[in-house]
Parts: structure tokens; sequence; C-alpha cells
């Protein structure tokens, strides 16, 4: 049979299927179009040799027969060829046939790009990356439908490596995305036709003692169905039994993970009960076959699997039960209705002529959930329920491709800097930017799915400690805090060597001890943070060992001590503010900028603090800490004059914060707190109350100016280490 006579059958017989859902005209524009393009003869046809045309009008019949999908879908199946890379032709199949017709066109266009550029097709990441793409539901079913029509053809075409990489394909990535939605025959005839082409002689040896068995299994299934048939006839039921065979790529599995020949494997088939029940009775007639099942032959409970109860998130519902049979073989019960039957077999699409049907589950099958839901709700065919149906599942995921085709997922939100250190821990250390889709752009660009990149590096380039801000994926992270950590360790080490090697120039002796007594006195918590500051100049290396051999000889008497002079003799002399500085934003209540308000006095907040806002009588809005002495009488007496507060921008405003310190009456504990207020950057102390006890202790108030809690806390630490300081607070 020629090509032509070949199209024309496969026409007709689409016509046959399609004819209450095509529009009067639509088969005469298609078919004059198509036969436009064959003359044409533009079209290329592939490693396999197949006629393009041909091949769209066998898909559109196996979706139209054994998927469900209605007019918009075949007909952009129909016309996709025709249309590639013709905008005026994508417009023309618009104007002539709607734009749903052309949506699902540039659909599968979008993806049929996808997976040429794609060299490596690994399962999971390139399925959740075509559906990212694919965009409208009808798409994921129609490429399906394409893959199954191919390997029904490629038997005597095409080479064995080529077949070995299409059934490959079909193995890993379109029967596991059929059995997602539901299309349990033709996920099952994808992975029998892909081990035929992978497992040839497994899939014949497995075929030829099918076919050696099937008359002994035809008759122990008919042994096994007379009794039951007959008491469910008594019990009044309407149904139909049948046995079905596993398919040879289950058998295999079976063989290959219990290790026997296929002898060992028993229960090569299953028994299915298919009531006719009415909606309402569903769950109560299945369950009572059930009994009368259980009571006739003995159950499994192991393997009693209750789909009915609770279905599977696809929309699979059935009752199975394994009893043993006749001869002491276990035998597979399915029991399930019509409607349950014709989802089981034609998955998602059956769903589209039935109401009500519950489901739960999450990801992929929270999207079937919200198809179904939109499907149900609607009545006017396929354009009206499923009209431009967007794919949302993976929204909180990117896939990502580098230069060679290999792809990568990567959380929603990632940077060039996340894929860097995805690819490996060296490459993001050293990452100076990227060229994404061939531009160059920083390293904290956020990442799109699709997008190319190729990850930029510079010899010279380290980690930095704001790199923490751009990334956003925990493996980042962590190799960016250990990079961190490791700079800081060879920092201090480098320090530590070069202080050493001063100390041994000056022929002075170095004692740990009294070290550590130094850096407490100037207010250092961890000795890490003093070599950082040697190693950044912040500490004149000479000016220290001075002060090291001051205290030295301090403490071995060398040095008179002087007079000791009371806390409360201090005197500071203080510098007026700079008002000029720009100030912190804060925006109150619904973001809300701009509106006029003061820091309360009774609690000065500062930048970083929890704050809320307080409506004053006129006074304007009085800015409150959450943990404000006044918070709680103020909330609970006038709630209503109570908005929410927060800090929305970072400026350089310094705050007055008042500390209260405690310490042994010393004025040189004054002299050392002070002193460490001074080497502070933004930080002014603005005055100091300091009144002496006479239990040898010392109290005072210290009123400083500064810009963040995160240094008001730091400085704190470093005051309370002072030695002679007993107690700090705010």
């Amino acid at each position: 049979m020629n090509e032509k006579q070949q199209i024309q059958d496969a026409f007709d017989r689409l016509k046959a299927l399609c004819a209450d859902t095509f529009a009067a005209a639509d088969f005469e524009k298609v078919s004059t179009l198509l036969l436009h393009t064959l003359e044409e003869e533009t079209l290329e046809r592939g490693v396999f040799d197949l006629n393009p045309v041909l091949f769209d009008v066998q898909t559109a019949v196996i979706c139209a027969e054994e998927i469900g999908l209605n007019r918009s879908s075949l007909l952009a199946i129909l016309l996709k060829d025709v249309s590639v890379g013709q905008e005026d032709r994508v417009q023309m199949i618009s104007r002539e046939f709607g734009d749903d017709v052309a949506h699902i066109i540039i659909g599968i266009t979008r993806v049929n790009k996808l997976y040429a550029r794609n060299t490596a097709i690994e399962t999971e990441n390139f399925r959740d990356l075509m559906l990212s793409f694919a965009e409208d539901m009808r798409v994921i079913f129609i490429i399906i439908a394409d893959r199954v029509n191919l390997m029904r053809q490629i038997k005597d075409r095409g080479t064995d490596e080529e077949r070995r990489k299409v059934a490959t394909e079909a193995s890993r990535l379109y029967a596991p995305l059929a059995h997602k939605l539901g299309l349990y025959l033709i996920k099952s005839e994808l992975e029998d036709l892909s081990l035929k082409y992978l497992e040839t002689e497994a899939y014949y040896m497995i075929k030829e003692k099918l076919n050696e068995t099937k008359r002994s299994r035809d008759l122990y299934i008919a042994n096994f169905i007379r009794p039951v048939e007959q008491k469910l006839q008594e019990a009044g039921l309407h149904f139909h039994m049948k046995g079905r065979t596993k398919s040879i790529h289950s058998i295999w599995q079976k063989m290959k993970k219990q290790k026997c020949k296929f002898e060992g494997i028993y229960d090569l088939f299953a028994i299915r009960v298919i009531l006719d029940s009415e909606p309402d009775k569903e769950k109560q007639d299945c369950w009572q076959v059930f009994s009368i099942v259980t009571d006739m032959y003995r159950p499994n409970p192991k393997r009693m699997r209750d789909w009915l109860s609770v279905p599977k998130s696809n929309g699979y519902e059935s009752l199975h039960i394994t009893v043993m049979g006749p001869e002491g073989k276990w035998v597979e019960v399915q029991i399930r209705t019509e409607r349950m039957d014709e989802i089981a077999e034609r998955g998602l699409a059956a769903h589209w002529r039935y109401k009500g049907v519950k489901e739960s589950g999450a990801k992929l099958e929270e999207w079937l959930k919200d198809i179904r839901a939109a499907l149900e709700s609607q009545t006017g065919g396929e354009e009206a329920s499923v009209d431009q149906f967007k794919v949302d599942l993976y929204s909180d995921e990117v896939f990502v491709f580098t230069p060679k085709g290999d792809l990568f997922k990567l959380p929603k939100g990632a940077t060039v800097l996340d894929f860097a250190y995805r690819i490996h821990t060296n490459v993001g250390s050293h990452c100076s930017g990227g060229r994404v889709n061939g531009k160059n752009v920083p390293m904290r660009t956020r990442l799109q799915s699709g997008d190319q990149v190729e990850i930029l590096t510079s010899p010279n380039q380290t980690p930095k400690r704001d790199w923490l801000s751009i990334a956003v994926t925990s493996k980042a992270r962590a190799k960016i805090r250990q990079q961190l950590t490791e700079m800081e360790l060879k920092t201090t080490t480098i320090a530590k060597e070069t202080l050493e090697r001063r100390f041994k120039n000056r022929k002075v002796d170095y004692d740990e001890a009294l070290m550590m007594r130094m850096l407490k006195r100037l207010g250092y918590k961890h000795v890490s943070e003093f070599y950082r500051d040697i190693s950044n100049e912040t500490i004149d290396v000479n000016d220290f060992i001075d002060r090291y051999l001051e205290q030295q000889k301090r403490e071995s008497g060398e040095l008179q001590p002087t007079a000791t002079h009371s806390a409360g003799d201090y005197v500071q002399n203080f510098t007026e503010p700079d008002d000029s500085r720009n100030k912190d934003v804060l925006v109150i209540d619904q973001n809300i900028k701009g509106v006029e308000y003061s820091m309360a006095r009774c609690c000065n907040p500062i930048y970083g603090d929890r704050v809320f806002g307080f409506v004053t009588a006129g006074r304007g809005i009085k800015i409150h800490r959450d943990d404000c002495p006044n918070a709680r009488r103020l909330r609970e007496q006038m709630p209503y004059r109570v908005i929410a507060a927060r800090w929305a921008g970072k400026g350089s405003s310094l705050y007055p914060v008042t500390l209260r310190v405690v310490g042994n009456d010393d004025i040189g504990i004054v002299n050392n707190i002070t002193s460490i207020i001074a080497k502070e950057q933004n930080v002014m102390l603005r005055s100091i109350d300091i009144k002496s006890s006479e239990d040898g202790l010392f109290a005072g108030t210290l009123t400083i100016q500064i810009d963040d809690l995160n240094k008001l806390k730091l400085l704190v630490k470093k005051i309370q280490g002072v030695k002679g300081v007993k107690n700090v607070s705010r």
C-alpha cells in the first residue's frame, strides 16, 4: 500500500472517531493543507525515514482513540509540521482554526526545541523541565502519543543503535510520565516495546513462554472464574469478568528481582471483576464482591490493596486481593466498576467524562487534581474546559543547561553562584560571573528554566562574606562558610607567625598567659579577632609589643603603679553629633513611607530593634521597642493606637543608647571602656555619669550614639570583657 493510500485510510479513521467534535469545514481545510504539504515535499523524514504527514495522522488517531483528546489537540497534531518555522502559517492556523490550536502548536514546538538542544536526557530533570516548558497539559499527552507511534514503527527501520536510543528514552522518560498520568495501557506498551529493542532475547523468550502456556492458563482462569460468576449472579450484581496476563516487561522485572526462571513466576495473570454499578453504589458493590471472593478463596492479607477508600493520586481506583486458587496457586483479583476500569485503562482523559472524582496528592498529583477540578466545572467540551490551562507544578524549581547540554535542577531563585557550586566546589570558589544564553552577567543573576549557563572563573577570585547573601542553596552556602572559615584560619596562622617573629626580633619573651590577659583588657572575646586585626593592620604590631612590655614590667614590679583614682573622678569632653547623615527608612503600617515619627525616649529604639508605632495625642507617631517597659500597657489599654512598623532601609543614622555599667571602683577601668568606644566606627560617646559606692564598686551610665543593633551587641561584649567590669546592660 502506498503512502498516500495509508494517509487516506488513517484520515478516514480519524474522521469516524471525531465526527461529533470537529466543525463541518475542519476536515476539508486540513485535508487541503496536508495535500499541499505533501506536494511541496519539504518535510524531513528523519533517521527512520517515516513520512511526517502520515506519522502525524497516525498520532492523532492514537490521541483520539486511546487517550481521548478532542478537536484542538488533534488539529494541532495534524498541522504542527505544516507550520514549522513559518510565523505566517501559525498566524493563518490561528485565524482559520482558533487561537487554542496555535497555542498547542507553539507548546509542541517549544518542547521539540528543548529536546533537540539536550544531548543527554536524564529522566527526572528532563521530564520536569519538559513539563514546565509545555505549559498546556495537552502538549504532554501529544508527545507521549507521538513516542508510542514511533515505537510501533521502528522494528525494521534505522540502525540498531538508533532503535536502542529511542527505546531507552521511552523506557526512562516517556513510560514513567505515562504512568504518572494514569495511562497504564500506553505505559505497559512503551515498556514492552523498549524491552523488545533493548533486551531482545529476554523479550522473545517470555513471549514464546506465554504463547506455550496460554492454553493451560486460559483453562485455569475459566475454572477460577466459573464459581465466582455463579455467586455474583446469585447476589444480583451486574458485572463481567476477564483475565489479564501481566506485561512482558513486568514478568521480566519479576524474574530479575526474584532471580528465578519464567517457570518460577506464578502470578502471571490477574482476574478482573468489572461491575456495572450506579455512582452512589460503587463502593458498596465492590466490597460485596470482595466479601464473596474472600469467602470462596483464602486471601493473603499481606497482599491486600485498598485504592477504593483512598484512590491513587493519579485517579486510579480499585480493590486488589490475592487469594489461594485451585491447585494451590496464588491469584490476584482486581475489583472495580466500569468507570474505574476506564480510568485505569485510559488515564486522566477518562476523567473528562466523569464527575465528582475525589483525589489527593502533591506536586504532579496536585496538578492533576487541579485539572480535574477545572474540567469537571465545565461542560463545553475540551476548549471550554482546558483553555490556556498552565502547568505550574514545578514553579518552585528551575532547570538549566551547561554548554554541553547537561541538565541541572536548582531551587527557584538560584543564582549563577549557586550553579557554579552545583557544578563543583572549586568552580564556585573561583566564580567571577557567568554567561547566560550568550550574555555576560554578574554572579548574583537569578536563573530561569531553560537557561544555558557557562560559569566564568578567575584564579585570583576567592569567596567573600557577602556571597552568603547571593547564594540561596544550602550546598553553596555551606561551602562558602567552610571556605571562609579555612581562609580565616589561614589568616590567623600567618598573623600569629608574624607577631611571634616580631617578638623574636625584639628579643621579647612570649608569655601566653600574659598575652591572654592583654587581649582581655583590650576587649577581645576571642583570640581570632585579635589576629584578624593584626592581619588587617588595624593594630600596629610594634605598638602592641610596647604595651605588652609595659604590662610585663608592671606585673613583675619593675614599673611602679600609678596611684589609683576613683572612677568618680573621670572627666570627658564631648563633641556635638553630626546631623548631616542620611536617614534610615522606617515603614509605618501598610507599607507607608515618609510618615513623620520620632523615637520614644522611654526605650530609645535603634536600627535592628523589633519595633511598633504608637499614635500619640498631638505629638505624632512614637516608635517603641517591642520589649519597651511601656509596651504591654500601651497595647492593653489603647490597642487602637498601636500600628505596625518595621525597618526597610539602612542609612547612616546614629541613635542614642544608654548603657548601665557596674565595675570595680578604678578610673583605669573607665579609661579602658572609653578607649574601646573611641576605636569603634560610627560610635560616639555622648555623656558619662560615674558614681562611686562604699563597697568598692562604681555604677555608671554611658550614653552613646550608634547606628544599629548588631554593632551595639558587639560593643557590649567588648565592654563586658574589660577586667574589673561586673555587668553591662541596656
